[in-house]
């Protein structure tokens, strides 16, 4: 029996998808994932919690404990704080509760490819700040003027940003918020690489809002848990586009676990600084490749043969990032910062190719 013409929410059909499908690689940098799972020490704890989880209870205490313990490390109460399935939810959430039909969101360009996704699921228009092709970095001023006369509803900065791993400093981020009277919200994913939190302007900037992840430095990418702090009032419109219950209690507890024992994950970050600022001299080193500077667990090169390395990559099993001709990303590749001799084995093999294609 054919299936009948169905009638589908108008411009469905316009959407683009994310495409998550994976291969199994050798070495995968390419997702900018933690190389490493969790600490013994946290690892045992969490294992102990979960064991003892009542799973016919719905998770309202464990979203509690939760809350109160990002808020109490940010002086923050409770009310400030919005628990989502990554930051990524939250972003979503926050592109439909600032947009609809003559509303508009600002964000620059290139950075996090699904903020035009969101903005486009939430039928809002948006309005896109180009960023200087030659070193990525944000014109302030011009991202200012543009959001003031297109009276955006919400202003997005990601920051450090993804893909090109450079950052604003918080004078630069309280610039934004001072000349500017919408929403406002940065989305710190990769922040602990950084060291440099938009969290110290919230109490005097009420329209700010800050986005955190537990799926980089903290290597929580399965499980899917990400917060928003903000003024409580926006905290509240930004949570009606939430269901109900809509984090399970195995995220939560993991999540509450990990941020209790964030102590223990600070050798990790350190050395996955240690490895982004050597793997970046090494990449300088190459014949024909442009390394820009990275404030982040990966770093963007760009080279003429990108879609030629990427597929000879592939053939040794190591997964990168090539971002083909997206535009402002033409023959860039992005590759996330693995284990030590993860990142001597890439840039082995990326040395090995940059020197055969140097003998043609």
């Amino acid at each position: 029996m054919r299936l009948k013409k169905l009638r589908y929410r108008s411009k469905l059909n316009c959407m683009p998808s994310y495409d998550v499908v994976e291969r199994e690689w050798k070495i995968k940098v390419n997702a900018n994932e933690c190389g490493m799972n969790l600490p013994p020490m946290v690892e045992d704890r969490v294992m102990g919690r979960l064991s003892r989880i009542a799973f016919n209870r719905y998770p309202n205490e464990d979203l509690e404990q939760l809350m109160e313990a990002i808020a109490s490390n940010y002086g923050l109460q409770k009310e400030n704080v919005l628990i989502g399935n990554g930051s990524s939810e939250i972003i979503e959430k926050l592109f439909f509760a600032f947009g609809g039909r003559n509303l508009t969101i600002a964000y620059p360009q290139p950075s996090f490819s699904m903020y035009r996704i969101y903005a486009q699921a939430a039928e809002a228009r948006s309005v896109v700040i180009e960023l200087n092709p030659e070193d990525y970095s944000l014109d302030v001023r011009q991202f200012i003027q543009k959001v003031n006369d297109s009276k955006a509803a919400l202003a997005v900065v990601c920051n450090p940003n993804n893909p090109t791993g450079n950052a604003l400093t918080i004078e630069q981020i309280e610039d934004i918020a001072q000349h500017t009277s919408c929403a406002l919200l940065i989305d710190e994913a990769y922040v602990e690489f950084y060291g440099q939190s938009a969290t110290c302007l919230l109490k005097k900037y009420p329209k700010l809002l800050v986005a955190r992840t537990f799926s980089k430095a903290y290597g929580l990418a399965a499980i899917r848990c990400g917060y928003l702090l903000g003024d409580k009032a926006v905290i509240d419109m930004v949570k009606k586009t939430f269901m109900p219950y809509h984090m399970d209690v195995l995220t939560l507890v993991t999540a509450d676990t990990v941020f209790q024992m964030r102590d223990e994950y600070v050798p990790r970050i350190q050395q996955m600084i240690a490895e982004r600022n050597r793997m970046t001299e090494q990449y300088k080193t190459l014949p024909g490749f442009t390394v820009y500077p990275s404030q982040t667990n990966f770093i963007l090169v760009r080279c003429d043969l990108a879609a030629e390395l990427n597929e000879a990559l592939a053939a040794k099993g190591i997964g990168v990032r090539c971002f083909g001709n997206s535009a402002g990303l033409e023959d860039c590749i992005r590759i996330s910062m693995g284990t030590r001799e993860e990142n001597d084995a890439v840039f082995a093999a990326i040395k090995a190719f940059a020197e055969s294609e140097g003998q043609k």
